[in-house]
């Protein structure tokens, strides 16, 4: 062996007692939580969503993909696992430790369904057909929102919420940052270009990807006719994990996009079909009741 090799050989033995010496960082945890299945109905009440009042966190009547999301930072379409994860509700309460922070949830969140569901995954990376939202020719034409004054209660609560009936669903991001989806027409206030993608992504047949590089807050109002509307809602339960009949089944598979191309044209924007590398996440495993809190 020659001396460079002789000195890689020793710093790799070096590195190694540093890294068995070393501690990694616990993931954060929550303090104490409880989990338990939604009551039947909830999810039409206004306390479907998260909300933080210091260092307590209610979230209320999610679905397990809802929760990995928030939890992996994820879109839905970018989990996998069986069909029950959409549908299955859960609402959970929980205490904050001292010290902790808001953006530590997630990684709590991660903690905690490891731990009462038993949860194993593994990441992989996918190409699937999605849609890339992107700027048109002749330009935004949404109106853009005034920025955010200077908040006087930085630490103060969040709240996200959701409520829909047969007559639509409204969902309420905090901050003044809303859509609401009823009587015909799409609805968004103070909705970032991400978020506009997600909100289109609820009623398209692929995953919507922001790709505009728009930066501002923007409302706008689009309209739709009775048909269209109806299978729009159709859709949207589905990317839920509503179970349905068979005939409505069939009527958003027979339904067309144009509508939802068409509009979202008027807003100065272009939904382009293409296929692009997405990070998933797999379940390998996952008890569908979790342990005793």
């Amino acid at each position: 062996m020659g001396f460079n090799g002789m000195r890689a050989g020793l710093l790799g033995v070096a590195a190694s007692v540093v890294l068995i010496g070393q501690t990694a960082p616990a993931r954060p945890e929550f303090e104490v939580a409880s989990i338990k299945a939604s009551p039947p109905g909830a999810i039409n009440t206004v306390n479907v969503g998260i909300h933080i009042d210091g260092s307590q966190v209610r979230c209320g009547s999610l679905s397990i993909k809802d929760y990995l999301g928030i939890a992996y930072r994820l879109k839905n379409y970018q989990i996998s696992g069986p069909e029950w994860i959409a549908s299955e509700r859960f609402d959970i309460n929980a205490r904050l430790p001292a010290g902790s922070v808001g953006k530590e949830i997630p990684e709590m969140l991660q903690a905690l369904f490891e731990q009462r569901f038993q949860m194993k995954t593994h990441g992989e990376s996918k190409d699937l057909p999605v849609y890339g939202l992107i700027v048109g020719k002749s330009g935004v034409k949404m109106q853009e929102a005034p920025p955010d004054p200077p908040s006087e209660n930085p630490g103060g609560g969040v709240n996200v919420s959701a409520s829909g009936q047969a007559n639509g669903v409204n969902i309420n991001y905090g901050n003044g940052s809303s859509f609401a989806f009823g009587n015909n027409r799409l609805e968004g206030r103070k909705l970032s270009a991400t978020l506009l993608a997600d909100t289109l992504a609820r009623f398209a047949d692929r995953p919507v990807i922001d790709l505009t590089k728009l930066t501002a807050n923007y409302d706008f109002v689009l309209e739709f006719t009775p048909e269209d509307y109806r299978a729009m809602m159709i859709r949207s339960a589905i990317a839920a994990g509503v179970t349905l009949p068979p005939q409505a089944l069939q009527l958003a598979e027979a339904a067309s996009l144009d509508s939802l191309f068409n509009a979202v044209e008027k807003l100065g924007l272009k939904l382009e079909a293409r296929k692009a590398p997405v990070d998933t996440l797999v379940i390998d495993r996952m008890e569908k009741t979790p342990t005793e809190n």
